[in-house]
């Protein structure tokens, strides 16, 4: 806790990360690979193993990595580069003001929905393994376990990462150790799938549509790193043994057992274990969950109300709104809806990459700003032409069901930005000043010049 009477770290939610502030790429690098080889990658693998072959599946889980790991290296680069989260880079990299507030209200919509359903799985693993409680109680004892981490800000979620993932993998490693004894591991690999057949575009699109979500803030981490270098060890790091051990692991398991119903199995064998391999495995990707979602709602208030709020304060009230309604069931419902929003963020991806690395229309205010660790003094209001970009491509990768629709949107959304910009067709409305700007301390440093030491592991 900081000693300026804010609530929790504010982790420079609305401030450039300083240098001093920075990370080894180890620590982010155990984060990434938290997020990548969590509970889903292994379920991702079972449904794959299910309806592939295994070299099918090592193919569609390389193809699909390949894409996250380009896309999480550009994106990264630029948060590494500027140290800014996603959402409040968006206002230099082709959105504009007010169009940073909808992609940081989006992105915490989708990830605070993803919060409360992940810390429903966790509760009922918790009921199964400890009992005592109902459910919903669970529920709001996981949430708000997850809660107290990220108002810790990055350094307590270093910390976690820390303990849970080695635990995880051991687990992991124990349980799928356990249940693939007595199988032969030639004759697993050279099976046929035992469910309808999964051809490679698909599963190489449930690998790439997995985890675009993470890909997309990927700037939330890596604006903790020291260099670009750093952020292309740690992605490949992480990607490959996240995706090749967890998701190759959940495959073989599925070709031994002839069921994509992993968890059912994890717990039957191996008992209070597996139950615990699937608490570790979601708290580990809920607490960044979370803390994007805290990041975007900074953004679109500061927007909205033309103030800034504390990071750590409004991560207890999203992270309590999350607990809750998991604790009510409520969020079952919501399944579709989150998969439907899943196809508005890859082109955000386009549009930020292209902005930053091609068209450069506002590059030059990040770069003149750069070196004395501030924000530009303003931004464009609205870019509109940006928001038709976004907008149509997400309805091509919605309604196109020709290869890969994350990508299909990502890439639309790239070209058209593109060749519209060079045509000089995309334009600012509007500037509105910078509630930061000229501050390199304020709300982002100051409350954290207690908590970060000038070295950091």
């Amino acid at each position: 806790m900081s000693g300026h009477g804010h609530v929790g770290v504010d982790d420079y939610a609305l401030a450039r990360v300083p240098r001093s502030a920075r990370y080894s790429w180890w620590s982010v690098a155990v984060q990434r690979f938290g997020q990548v080889s969590a509970l889903s990658q292994f379920l991702l693998g079972s449904t794959i193993g299910f309806g592939m072959t295994f070299w099918g599946a090592f193919w569609a889980f390389t193809l699909g990595a390949i894409i996250l790991e380009l896309v999480s290296i550009l994106v990264g680069i630029i948060g590494a580069k500027e140290g800014l989260q996603t959402s409040l880079l968006a206002r230099w990299t082709g959105f504009g003001y007010g169009g940073s507030s909808v992609v940081g209200v989006a992105i915490s919509i989708s990830l605070i929905g993803w919060f409360g359903i992940q810390s429903g799985v966790s509760a009922e693993g918790l009921l199964s393994l400890i009992g005592v409680l109902p459910l919903w109680a669970w529920s709001l004892v996981f949430g708000l376990a997850v809660t107290l981490v990220v108002m810790g800000g990055f350094g307590s979620m270093k910390w976690v990462a820390y303990i849970t993932v080695p635990a995880f993998l051991i687990l992991v490693g124990w349980s799928v150790g356990k249940e693939l004894t007595g199988h032969n591991l030639g004759d697993l690999v050279r099976s046929a799938p035992a469910g309808p057949q999964i051809s490679l575009l698909t599963g190489t699109t449930l690998v790439a549509g997995g985890f675009i979500v993470g890909a997309v803030i990927t700037a939330d981490m890596t604006r903790f790193n020291r260099s670009s270098a750093d952020v292309v060890k740690q992605t490949v790091v992480g990607f490959t043994i996240g995706e090749y051990l967890i998701g190759m692991s959940g495959v073989l398991l599925a070709h031994a057992v002839r069921s994509d119903n992993i968890i059912t199995i994890v717990t039957s064998s191996v008992g209070w274990v597996g139950t615990l391999v699937i608490i570790l495995g979601t708290l580990k990707i809920n607490d960044w969950n979370l803390y994007s979602a805290s990041l975007g709602t900074v953004n679109f208030l500061g927007v909205v109300l033309r103030r800034r709020v504390n990071r750590g304060l409004l991560t207890l009230i999203i992270g309590v709104i999350g607990s809750v309604l998991a604790a009510a069931g409520i969020l079952d419902k919501f399944m579709d809806f989150l998969i439907i929003l899943g196809v508005a963020f890859p082109p955000i991806v386009g549009i930020m990459v292209a902005e930053y690395f091609v068209v450069k229309l506002w590059r030059g205010q990040l770069d003149s700003t750069r070196a004395d660790g501030t924000l530009p003094a303003s931004s464009p209001t609205w870019v509109p032409v940006t928001l038709l970009i976004w907008l149509a491509a997400a309805l091509i990768g919605h309604f196109v069901h020709w290869g890969l629709p994350s990508i299909n949107s990502l890439v639309v959304a790239f070209v058209l930005y593109v060749v519209i910009g060079k045509l000089g067709g995309i334009k600012g409305y509007g500037v509105s000043r910078t509630e930061t700007a000229g501050a390199a301390t304020g709300i982002g440093g100051a409350s954290n010049a207690t908590t970060n030491p000038k070295v950091q592991a």
